[in-house]
């Protein structure tokens, strides 16, 4: 027994299936609207589909002078809005002058080779090249915006593959055969090409939804393992950094240094100015602390968040510990609103410790030239 694809119930299961896709999309935008943007006009998107797929299905009911340019102008909106999604989804601008400027361009093609001019193949090879323009803009972000896990090229593979597939449709329509490119015909070239890309389409969608879960699972993780107020680790986010840190030092056998930082009359600041203020200069703080130690060093808070310490990864020089801890110090000595108070712990190879707190000293302050005055600043 030979397995033929009917058109129409491919095209009913797609528009059935993008219905729920919509809904899943629009529940995901209401909860996550501020931290995942561009999953609201991909599930809008999704509902332009499935009203394209409601026209192409009502052409026996519908004239095809009023189904054809409304359904194929909504799946353009559809796949059009897809773009804006993603474009919103990495920050960039939604691109709207592109997507008016497709959609105006295919419906005059559209109208102009259905009724002043019929003619199918032009039909199809218009629409199949500007629809194409989505796609591969698409592409391009996901190739500039790409990051090492696997949804970001599991995304970028699915909108490569849809780029080949509607370019095919127009170059088969223009050279080959205008019959082969058109949907409602019952050929097995036709069939293929409606399966795969109405595959494709629900695919992509689960591969954007994978993307945006990806990015709300980091949001947060960020959340959970950071200080909102200053950005620096929380005490969980120490935890989990130090642990990993301390195994392998143990392993390794070598050097690991703490650097204790403690606000002192940090209280006056708070009476005098306000919570307000102090919270500004928590800020520039926790700035200027970032700002003095290596990418891969790690700066936690404590839950009073006037102290903070930081740790630097094994393998470096106690020397280069002393030196880091007396900048900080020289940076910051002087000020009157707002001084630090550092000290230094370096964990031996040989020993170790079950509290990473114990047996700290003093770091060397030394006088400087032109101190920087952070709370004076960060009062201004």
């Amino acid at each position: 027994m030979k397995f033929a694809l009917d058109p129409f119930t491919i095209l009913f299961t797609t528009t059935l299936t993008c219905a729920v896709l919509a809904v899943a999309m629009y529940s995901m935008h209401m909860s996550f609207r501020r931290e995942v943007a561009g999953v609201g006009h991909w599930a809008g998107g999704l509902l332009c589909m499935v009203g394209a797929g409601g026209l192409f299905l009502s052409r026996g009911t519908l004239p095809d002078e009023v189904a054809l340019p409304a359904a194929n102008t909504c799946l353009m909106w559809g796949i059009g809005l897809s773009m804006v999604g993603t474009r919103r989804f990495f920050g960039v601008p939604p691109g709207w002058t592109i997507f008016h400027a497709v959609w105006v361009l295919e419906l005059a093609a559209i109208l102009w080779w259905l009724l002043a001019e019929p003619n199918f193949p032009r039909r199809a090879t218009a629409f199949s090249f500007l629809v194409a323009v989505f796609y591969v803009d698409q592409l391009r972000l996901v190739w500039r915006y790409r990051t090492p896990h696997f949804t970001s090229w599991f995304f970028g593979i699915l909108l490569a593959l849809q780029v080949v597939n509607v370019l095919t449709r127009g170059v088969a329509a223009m050279f080959i055969s205008g019959e082969a490119a058109d949907l409602m015909q019952r050929s097995p070239l036709v069939n293929v090409y409606l399966a795969l890309a109405n595959f494709m389409t629900l695919l992509m969608t689960v591969a954007f939804l994978m993307l945006a879960t990806r990015k709300l699972q980091k949001i947060l993780e960020q959340r959970s393992t950071h200080d909102p107020l200053t950005g620096v680790l929380n005490r969980r986010g120490f935890l989990q950094c130090f642990s990993g840190v301390r195994a392998r030092q143990q392993r390794h056998d070598t050097p690991l240094a703490l650097m204790a930082i403690d606000l002192d009359l940090f209280k006056a600041i708070n009476d005098q100015h306000g919570h307000a203020q102090g919270d500004k200069v928590l800020v520039h703080v926790a700035a200027v602390v970032l700002r003095s130690v290596r990418q891969c060093d790690f700066v936690p808070a404590s839950a009073a968040r006037s102290s903070w310490s930081c740790c630097r990864i094994p393998r470096c020089r106690t020397r280069s510990n002393w030196r880091s801890a007396s900048s900080l110090n020289c940076m910051n000595a002087n000020s009157q609103a707002c001084r630090l108070v550092q000290s230094a712990s370096v964990l031996p190879a040989s020993k170790h410790r079950a509290n990473p707190w114990t047996a700290s000293c003093r770091a060397p302050t030394r006088p400087c030239t032109g101190p920087r005055k952070m709370a004076a600043t960060a009062l201004k």
